[in-house]
């Protein structure tokens, strides 16, 4: 057996490993065979029978828990098998607390070591009441339009809707008690980072993982994040790679906005808001990235993430309200749409990392949606030869109408800051060398180069 997230090997007893068992019952259990090679084999152990009474002393002693210690033999050679069981309770040693995450031992602390007793407790952070913030708070804007959100997706009753401020926040599942929670605070305050740092999402556009080329933030509340984020991304950070069926122009970008939406809208559901740090999304020329702070359910592996599941959401108050209004389903289906969105359009699948203390989801894009930047001046589909023949300026002409075919030229002249009468010279030229066609009429046609 080799070894894995829940198996361990160990030629020896060492009291460090104390740390490891304690890993194990905070999170999915495990074993430990003590007196075996990096293999599996057994070697034996000289002082089994002392340490098959020591191991248990030291475990109690340490930890205030009782495991399995029981004493094995093969081919006359004994060793032990330390068995963990998961605990439903936070568990220290001598005042640590660790995790077992993957192959690591992670030490939890500060708000992951908060937000790993709360879900021992069958807390939640975004159920926590929050004094500081009242119905005086609350934007009715945002109230307004999550009644029309929720009024159109039917999910629930009108009369609901028609309650006050107070009776509705409590029917939403957002009063603990006499107090608002803090999802209540990120789904109805304008400023949510009055109350909680890091509550906004941020762009960046990268030439390369050095060079970051600009960047944005999105603020305010998680329910009108979402769509800034996905008009931010395809209006400023993404090009979609354009073609023409005769004279119908078509749009494809590498991330659909389908899958898009749905991974964004998970990030939003699935943060670990007390984290303080925002979600981050890195665009490039041909992959992006969403970087949020949280971890996968209790017991759930990235093989659970990726098949059929239930929905089990970080911030089920969250989730609900979400639900209510319509952007998101209540079968964890999330990512089966994500994938099956990747899938209609024909790009490839997005791939899931899971860290200690992040999931990055990375979109990438099949070769013929890449559009190169302006600024490398050599555009897909024309060769090197024929940039040969061109000066820059005309080399950065045939990369905007690379990226889009229907530019015209006062749009290219207001682009690269020259006037219409250089580009219309320029185009002239590339014409008679043959580099470039016009389909279609100047004002509703397009360009084509002919190098493709």
């Amino acid at each position: 057996m080799p070894e894995s997230q829940n198996i361990e090997w160990k030629s020896k007893w060492k009291d460090e490993y104390l740390e490891w068992i304690c890993g194990y019952a905070n999170a999915q259990g495990g074993k430990i065979y003590i007196g075996c090679d990096d293999d599996g084999n057994v070697i034996g152990l000289p002082n089994a029978h002392k340490l098959l009474e020591d191991i248990p002393n030291k475990i109690r002693d340490a930890m205030g828990i009782i495991v399995g210690v029981n004493l094995y033999e093969q081919n006359g050679k004994e060793y032990i098998e330390v068995d963990v069981p998961s605990y439903p309770i936070g568990i220290s040693c001598k005042g640590v607390y660790y995790y077992r995450s993957g192959s690591t031992r992670q030490i939890l602390t500060g708000p992951a070591l908060e937000a790993f007793l709360m879900r021992k407790r069958g807390a939640t952070w975004d159920n926590l009441p929050l004094p500081a913030f009242s119905l005086n708070d609350i934007d009715d804007s945002i109230i307004d339009r999550l009644k029309k959100w929720a009024a159109k997706k039917g999910r629930i009753d009108k009369s609901v809707l028609d309650e006050p401020k107070d009776i509705l926040m409590e029917k939403l599942h957002l009063m603990n008690g006499s107090y608002l929670t803090n999802a209540a605070m990120l789904l109805f305050s304008k400023d949510p980072e009055k109350w909680q740092l890091g509550a906004y999402v941020k762009i960046g556009f990268f030439e390369t993982d050095a060079d970051l080329l600009y960047q944005d933030e999105i603020h305010g509340s998680i329910l009108e994040q979402i769509d800034k984020i996905v008009e931010l991304v395809y209006l400023k950070y993404m090009k979609a790679k354009i073609t023409y069926e005769g004279m119908q122009r078509i749009e494809r970008y590498f991330v659909p906005e389908a899958a898009l939406r749905e991974a964004l809208l998970n990030a939003l559901c699935h943060k670990q808001y007390q984290s303080g740090v925002p979600i981050q999304i890195s665009v490039y020329e041909d992959r992006l990235y969403i970087a949020n702070c949280g971890c996968l359910p209790e017991n759930w592996t990235l093989e659970n993430l990726m098949r059929k599941h239930a929905s089990s959401p970080y911030n089920p108050n969250i989730a609900h309200v979400f639900y209510l209004a319509g952007f998101i389903e209540s079968w964890g289906r999330g990512i089966e749409k994500i994938c099956s969105a990747c899938e209609k359009d024909g790009v490839p699948q997005p791939v899931y990392t899971i860290n200690p203390g992040d999931i990055m989801i990375e979109f990438t894009a099949p070769e013929d949606r890449i559009i190169r930047s302006v600024t490398r001046k050599v555009t897909d589909g024309v060769t090197e030869k024929v940039t040969d023949r061109l000066d820059e300026k005309s080399i950065q002409i045939l990369s905007l109408i690379s990226e889009d075919p229907a530019y015209t030229s006062t749009a290219i002249a207001e682009k690269l800051s020259v006037s219409r009468k250089t580009v219309s010279q320029k185009l002239k030229e590339m014409k008679e060398k043959d580099i470039i066609e016009r389909i279609g009429s100047d004002r509703k046609g397009y360009w084509k180069i002919k190098n493709d």
